[in-house]
């Protein structure tokens, strides 16, 4: 055998032996991170898993922990560059594309999320991500295809019932929103805000009785009871019939927001639409005061008086409304019922 052969197999040799102690390395350093994990000494843990990956840089199990640790320690990019690394090398790994999946929609990643999802046949919760991701991509159809299938098999998961009566709602199917609104209040009763949509939901539809309820929930759930909510229950309680407590709450409203022609304007017809002809011409009045070429108001008492039997001066009243402001004409031809 010439010199130059021993050489070269001497060479290997010595590769091969540097390839194994690599590989103990690794092992060895791999093992620490584990027992540093299993303590809940994350961050030493990573450390011991980084220097097992750099002694073995295909090492997909100390990606993968370090992933996991990475995630207790909150340290979502780094989890992400870990788990990315076991795909790139395993591209189909299962535990990579979950990691993927979920952290990728947490990071509110939706296309790539749902690419993920699609891949992760299987996985708990797949169909749920595919779901909210299509809803939040205004891709209504299949959020409510995939939300539905994974619903069938999770009744009670509150944040996806949720998005599917959201999904059904921007379909502006308020039927079918209406008993996914209801299951998921039932399933979480922090959600304020879930209460109070779904009271926008009801009035917007009519349902002023339910409407009413379902303001009282997001009341009494912690819903910020600010003007607007105030002015939407008031009204939803007077569309009711609940007539004194509405006026509370729209009077309310009007000390914070004085002198606000809009609102007794609304307040005037509501009463005149609910037949309360008196408290209506009392707000037309408070128009009036305010300003006395106030054809709208003027017209709208008209209306009032000839209702309580008062024709002819109902009647003079709006002809004189019509002379201040002729656009009022038009409502000549409308029905007597109609406010303002």
């Amino acid at each position: 055998m010439n010199k130059l052969t021993i050489a070269a197999i001497g060479m290997l040799m010595a590769i091969s032996k540097s390839h194994a102690q690599a590989g103990d390395s690794a092992a060895f350093y791999f093992q620490k991170g584990i027992e540093e994990k299993t303590a809940g000494r994350f961050l030493q843990a990573s450390k011991y898993f980084d220097k097992a990956i750099s002694f073995n840089s295909n090492f997909k199990e100390a990606y993968i922990e370090n992933g996991y640790a990475n995630i207790e320690m909150r340290r979502t990019d780094a989890a992400k560059a870990h788990f990315s690394k076991v795909y790139e090398l395993d591209p189909n790994n299962s535990i990579a594309i979950k990691e993927l999946m979920e952290i990728l929609y947490n990071h509110r990643q939706f296309a790539k999320a749902k690419e993920m999802a699609a891949k992760c046949k299987g996985c708990p919760g797949s169909e749920k991500i595919i779901g909210m991701c299509a809803y939040q991509q205004e891709d209504y159809g299949l959020a409510v295809k995939m939300l539905g299938g994974y619903l069938s098999k999770n009744p009670t998961d509150a944040e996806a019932t949720y998005t599917m009566a959201r999904s059904y709602l921007d379909m502006e199917d308020y039927r079918g929103a209406v008993p996914y609104y209801k299951k998921a209040i039932a399933l979480n009763e922090e959600k304020s805000a879930w209460a109070y949509e779904l009271a926008l939901l009801y009035y917007n539809n009519d349902d002023f009785k339910n409407a009413v309820v379902m303001f009282g929930k997001a009341a009494e759930r912690g819903y910020t009871q600010s003007n607007d909510f105030k002015e939407n229950f008031g009204y939803a309680h007077i569309y009711a019939g609940n007539f004194d407590d509405g006026e509370k709450l729209l009077l309310e409203v009007l000390q914070r927001k004085p002198n606000n022609k809009e609102m007794l304007r609304d307040m005037a017809e509501a009463y005149y639409k609910n037949n309360k002809f008196d408290k209506s011409l009392n707000y037309c009045q408070k128009l009036m005061e305010m300003d006395m070429n106030d054809g709208k108001a003027l017209y709208q008492a008209g209306l009032c008086f000839q209702k309580m039997g008062q024709k002819d001066k109902g009647q003079a009243m709006c002809d004189k409304a019509i002379e201040m402001d002729p656009s009022l004409n038009s409502l000549r031809q409308k029905s007597m019922t109609m406010g303002l």
